[in-house]
């Protein structure tokens, strides 16, 4: 039952920020905009992490599955990009070393502050 609890709370999260994007004819897209609101609930206390802990580590424990419908989905494409697939591997590698890169700069950061706060 704990778990159902958890789920819900991300659920209704996730929902109010599909409902502020539409509502609003916001640029940014309703599941971007419910982590956005999650992380502020969790930052704020509005939302404590152990009410949604086990949630968090179910999903993450099983976030290969997610991505199954987007790999069907290039599966599904292939005849609409196999001529330029050599640009669209140049274009993630590229940047998967700039993804690399900054989260390396932000980890960087973070932990020289909470260094220095100590």
């Amino acid at each position: 039952m704990k778990l159902l609890r958890q789920l819900c709370i991300v659920v209704i999260i996730c929902f109010v920020g599909s409902f502020l994007s539409t509502v609003f004819n916001l640029p940014i897209p309703g599941n971007v905009l419910g982590l956005i609101i999650l992380l502020v609930c969790l930052c704020t206390g509005i939302v404590k992490l152990d009410k949604i802990d086990l949630i968090s580590k179910f999903l993450l424990d099983h976030l290969a599955f997610f991505f199954l419908p987007a790999g069907v989905g290039l599966m599904a494409s292939y005849g609409i990009i196999k001529n330029s697939w050599p640009i669209l591997l140049i274009i993630c590698f590229i940047s998967t070393i700039i993804i690399m890169a900054v989260t390396s700069l932000v980890v960087t950061a973070l932990k020289n502050k909470g260094a220095g706060s100590k």
